[in-house]
């Protein structure tokens, strides 16, 4: 199962984040959707699931929960906006880790793209970077992954180009 991660889009959705999660079966967005119609853009092709993140509002925060819990081919998923640093995250994302055991944790915020292994609590730590235009970072990116009999493999970075168009 191809799984889309994508962050921080802060209300833009352009054709290149379309054409690249065109192939997926499930997008999943850490937070920071923004304005618009972003997860209704997104599900118009693929399942999507959210969180919401710290810029957005009262009915994004509605339609989508602080975290989440999946699972996709056996691999389980927490995924929450405001995660903290790796193995150092904050009190809400440490007791989720905690309870839940995840064998992957992806978040968003920082706008910084990291894919590490967290030996600390033994698990994959996901941020995507950011797909947006707003926020400090220079490259917009996003990633893809095949989740397969229990584990992650083809993790694909792509890159989105620059930050604002100028």
């Amino acid at each position: 199962m191809k799984l889309g991660i994508i962050s921080d889009t802060h209300g833009y959705l352009d054709d290149r984040i379309l054409h690249h999660l065109s192939d997926c079966h499930h997008v999943l967005h850490a937070g920071d959707i923004g304005p618009g119609a972003i997860i209704d853009q997104l599900e118009e092709a693929h399942p999507c699931t959210a969180v919401y993140g710290n810029i957005d509002d009262a009915a994004t925060r509605a339609r989508h929960p602080e975290y989440v819990l999946l699972d996709f081919e056996g691999v389980s998923v927490l995924m929450i906006h405001i995660a903290g640093a790796i193995e150092r995250y904050n009190t809400n994302t440490r007791k989720l880790i905690e309870q839940h055991q995840p064998d992957v944790l992806i978040c968003g915020h920082s706008h910084i793209l990291k894919v590490k292994q967290d030996q600390r609590f033994g698990l994959l730590h996901i941020n995507p970077g950011a797909a947006g235009r707003h926020g400090f970072h220079k490259t917009r990116t996003l990633l893809t992954v095949e989740a397969e009999n229990g584990s992650l493999k083809d993790l694909k970075l792509i890159e989105l180009g620059p930050r604002s168009k100028g």
